[in-house]
This record gives structure tokens, C-alpha cells and sequence, in this order.
């Protein structure tokens, strides 16, 4: 059963129309444009010539691919601990409980910022060693995933900066130590294994959710899947289909900077449809550091608009987040 077949019941799908910011463009104005337009609309956008190059992009992709391919004993001697560093298996995580009877039918490995044990910084939540897998298995891995999470940073940082720009904030606004001067960067490869999707099973490749913190960064090949519903309150909802783009970020803004915006950009639903073919992708969820404090932005409330949530610390906020979607890890000890 392909796609088409499966969403009748939900209403129309249709191609979203995302636009798409170049970082080696010169005109700043035309890209803070763009975003902002885009960041009011859909939450999702484009970004091409950010510096990584395909070469690099194919070797990450084929990495991930490897360690995907190990045997599942293999993989689960490097399972999800209680930092969020590790492999999270096949029907790990729930992200629409509602409307899922399984969990999501994709494999992930999170790397998040390294920071050794004996580091004060260790204690934070998303701070401390990452799990490797064994370089005589892997040989190279750990370097490839560690290259590609710094570059990545950086892409983040540049897109940070329209973003500011766009909230008419300082450029440097996110470049603060508090916020992405010293970040919770985590980096996250999926796979997906090739089963169709069928929303009205309750049966998804991901389910519908909109993500925690402050930007996603998405890479992904060249099979389809990822979907975006721009009002989550209609009836029925209306599923958009983001076609991948080769070379490009498909970024996507979090909850976080919804709330940091006071509602003023949008955080957007979306899923994964598998449509019966493997699917790997690579998203980077890059928010401030554990001690900032997000609350509304000065340029975001005025009288008629008050602020609508009540500051809180990142920390907290991703902690409760990652506890509301991720199975239990007693489980795994059951096992």
C-alpha cells in the first residue's frame, strides 16, 4: 500500500513549498527575508552552501549506514543511557501516543557534546562521554561523527544569526555563552527499515511531533517520507510531503524558540511515512546551554501581547521532554 492510499481517509497530501536560504549569500536582508517569512509560515526551510561539503556529507551518511548494519547484539551493547548518548532501538520512542499503537518504526543513535568524566561539566544532563562503538569494528567512525557534529555546530551558529536578525535582536544574540556558545548539540542518526507506514493502523515511520528546542538541522538521502501539517487543529489535518534536497539542510525550528518567541514563529507538526524503502537521515537539535533561561524576548511582547509562558531553565525544560517520548530505560535491563 504506497502513501497516496493510505492517507485518503486523513485528506489531501500536497508538496510543501519551502524556501530556501543561501549562506553564501552576500545580502543578508534577502536571507533574514526569507526566514522570517518562513519561520511565520511553516517553521521549516531550506538552507544550501553552508560550507559542508558533499564528499564529507556522503562519508557521514555511509558511516551511519555501517553501524546501522552491525548485528543487533553489537548494537545493543551501546543502548541509550540516562545522558541520551547511545543506541535507541526499533520502537524506542513514542512521539504521538494518541495516534500510535507501536512506537516509531526507525532506529537512531544519539552522539551528544563529549565531555569527560572527570569534567565538572559531566554532571549537567546532556553533558558527558559519548558512547563509541569499538574502532576495530568502526574504524574511523568516532572521528567522522565528531568532524560532522562540529561543522554542524557551526551551521547552526550561522542560521542563529538570521534567525536573531529576523526577531530584530542582535545579530550575536545566540552567540552568547548561555545560549550557543555553549551548547546541548546532539546529534542523532536514523534509519529507517522499510516498513509502510499506514496512519489509519496506527503504523508510522515517526510519529507526529514537533521538536523540543531551538533549530533543527535535518540531512537526509534521497527517499521521501518526511511530512509537515501546518494547523494542527484542522479537520482533517492537511499532510504536506518536504521533498529532500540534495546538498541542502531541511531546517526546522523547535518549541523552544517558540515559546523563547512568544508564539510569534511556529514550531510545525510533522512525521515520517515510511513508504516501504530504507531511509537514512541525520538531524542535529541544537539548543542553548543547560543554565540559560528562556524567556520571552524583549522584541516579542508588547501590552497587547504579554508574555504567555513563564520562564524556564533549557535543562529543565529538555529534560522533561526527552522523559515524555522515550521509553523507560528499566525495560532494556528486563530484557
Amino acid at each position: 500500500m504506497g502513501i497516496q492510499s493510505v492517507e485518503a481517509h486523513r485528506g489531501a497530501t500536497k508538496p510543501s513549498m519551502l524556501n530556501c536560504i543561501d549562506l553564501s549569500d552576500p545580502d543578508i536582508k534577502t536571507s533574514v527575508n526569507l526566514l522570517k517569512q518562513a519561520c511565520l509560515d511553516s517553521g521549516f526551510f531550506y538552507v544550501v552552501n553552508h560550507g559542508i561539503s558533499q564528499d564529507f556529507m556522503d562519508e557521514v551518511f555511509a558511516q551511519s549506514k555501517k553501524f546501522f548494519g552491525l548485528p543487533l547484539k553489537e548494537k545493543n551493547k551501546l543502548l541509550r543511557n540516562e545522558k541520551h548518548r547511545g543506541y535507541t532501538p526499533v520502537l524506542d520512542e513514542l512521539l504521538d501516543p494518541e495516534n500510535q499503537v507501536h512506537g516509531d518504526y526507525k532506529e537512531g543513535y544519539y552522539i551528544g557534546v563529549e565531555v569527560s568524566e572527570d569534567d565538572s561539566e559531566s554532571q549537567k544532563p546532556f553533558y558527558g562521554p559519548n558512547q563509541w562503538p569499538a574502532s576495530d569494528i568502526l574504524p574511523g567512525w568516532r572521528q567522522t561523527m565528531e568532524k560532522y557534529h562540529q561543522q554542524a555546530l557551526e551551521v547552526g551558529r550561522a542560521v542563529g544569526r538570521i534567525i536573531a536578525l529576523s526577531l530584530d535582536l542582535d545579530a550575536d544574540f545566540f552567540d552568547k555563552p548561555e545560549m550557543l556558545g555553549e551548547p546541548i548539540a546532539t546529534l542523532r542518526l536514523l534509519h529507517y527499515e522499510g516498513q509502510t507506514s499506514n496512519p489509519s493502523q496506527g503504523l508510522y515511520g515517526a510519529g507526529a511531533h514537533t521538536d523540543y528546542g531551538l533549530i533543527t538541522l535535518l540531512a537526509t538521502d534521497d527517499v521521501p517520507g518526511l511530512q509537515i501539517c501546518k494547523d494542527r487543529d484542522a479537520k482533517p489535518q492537511i499532510w504536506e510531503d518536504v521533498a529532500p534536497l540534495k546538498g541542502a539542510f531541511i531546517v526546522n525550528l523547535g518549541d523552544m524558540l517558540e515559546r523563547w518567541s512568544n508564539c510569534i514563529f511556529k514550531s510545525t507538526l510533522h512525521r515520517v511515512l515510511g513508504n516501504g524503502h530504507e531511509r537514512y537521515s541525520i538531524a542535529y537539535f541544537l539548543e542553548p546551554s543547560h543554565d540559560c533561561l528562556v524567556e520571552c524576548l524583549p522584541t516579542c511582547k508588547s501590552e497587547s501581547n504579554p508574555p504567555r509562558f513563564p520562564p524556564i531553565l533549557c535543562q529543565d525544560y529538555l529534560c522533561q521532554r526527552y522523559k515524555d517520548t522515550h521509553a523507560d530505560l528499566s525495560i532494556y535491563k528486563k530484557q
